[in-house]
């Protein structure tokens, strides 16, 4: 677990109530809810929660990829090295996607265009935001696929998708997100859908390259082992909003938010039988469009009080850089034994 990072005073990128909704046939959702979050320069920032509690639409909206209709930006501020991505033209914001901002999606099968070489995948952002000539943004992505290790780069140049397994597509998609050299990589569950072994490869390749190029990480999972192992900070998110904030030393050994204990001791342990069962959350995530009244995990928190189902709890400091959102964060934090202690 990572404590330290090189960051300077002014964050590389501020998120300020950045509020995300969709237009359904059964009306509004509100998928993104007033999320506010800084990631620094150099560091690693993690976004964690369960499918559907708005970790994917938020780096789509700082990216300004939701698809609209049905989807829209209703507020909030997206300031990136001091300008808000909210504001731009569509031409300006063209020139930040993968010039300033990198990303890398969750399925490289679904984001590599299939009827385009691998080479010019990764030649085109060369070319378009670095201004090379095609021999020399050739040359250059040869060498992002040394990088990135992937054997007999220059003719896997020529290759096509398919041709290649799940673990060399996903490198392909880090040697484009990179290719330019971003400010800022964002990382979709980038690892989802590889097995363990290429997982864990993947995630050392992007910590190295991004420690190379000093360049900051955004990693979007559910997957807390990855969060332990390379993030310095992290969010948790529920029902669109984040609810827990911290370094992650500080979140794992002492959750204050009953979601982040749920998330925790949901996690297999080495130290314990296997025939022991987890300790699983209850209930449901809630229907977007029909939230519970106050605190939108209440219906599955075994310390809920009456005042939890009054008003929505906001995130408080309880610790040195740690927020939560929970009326009860203390005596959660002083009352449970989580799996990372």
């Amino acid at each position: 677990m990572t404590t330290d990072s090189p960051v300077t005073s002014t964050p590389l990128l501020q998120v300020r109530n950045l509020r995300t909704s969709f237009n359904t046939p059964d009306g509004k959702i509100t998928a993104v809810a007033g999320v506010s979050f800084d990631v620094n320069h150099g560091e690693t920032l993690g976004l964690v929660g369960e499918s559907g509690c708005g970790k994917s639409v938020s780096a789509l909206s700082i990216m300004r990829l939701v698809p609209n209709p049905p989807g829209i930006i209703e507020d909030g501020e997206v300031i990136f090295e001091g300008v808000d991505l909210l504001k731009v033209s569509d031409k300006e914001m063209q020139g930040v996607r993968g010039a300033g901002i990198g990303m890398i999606f969750q399925e490289p099968m679904s984001s590599l265009n299939p009827v385009l070489t691998i080479g010019r995948q990764i030649t085109e952002p060369l070319e378009e935001h670095l201004g090379l000539k095609r021999a020399a943004a050739e040359n250059r992505a040869a060498e992002l696929l040394e990088m990135v290790g992937i054997a007999d780069s220059r003719q896997r140049l020529s290759d096509h998708p398919h041709q290649l397994s799940g673990g060399q597509r996903q490198r392909v998609m880090i040697a484009i997100a990179l290719s330019c050299e971003p400010k800022l990589l964002i990382a979709d569950e980038a690892t989802t859908a590889l097995d363990v072994t290429i997982q864990a490869q993947i995630l050392e390749l992007m910590k190295n390259l991004t420690s190379q190029l000093g360049t900051a990480l955004l990693i979007i999972t559910h997957n807390l082992g990855i969060i332990a192992r390379y993030a310095d900070r992290l969010n948790v998110m529920y029902a669109g909003k984040i609810r827990e904030s911290g370094t992650a030393e500080q979140v794992y050994l002492r959750p204050g938010h009953p979601y982040t204990v749920g998330l925790l001791n949901s996690v297999p342990r080495l130290d314990r039988p296997a025939s022991e069962r987890l300790d699983p959350i209850p209930g449901e995530i809630p229907d977007p469009a029909n939230l519970p009244s106050g605190c939108a995990f209440r219906p599955r928190c075994r310390w809920a009080t009456a005042e939890c189902e009054i008003s929505e709890p906001v995130l408080e400091q309880v610790g040195d850089r740690q927020m939560v959102a929970c009326y009860e964060s203390n005596t959660v934090a002083d009352s449970v034994e989580v799996a990372w202690r």
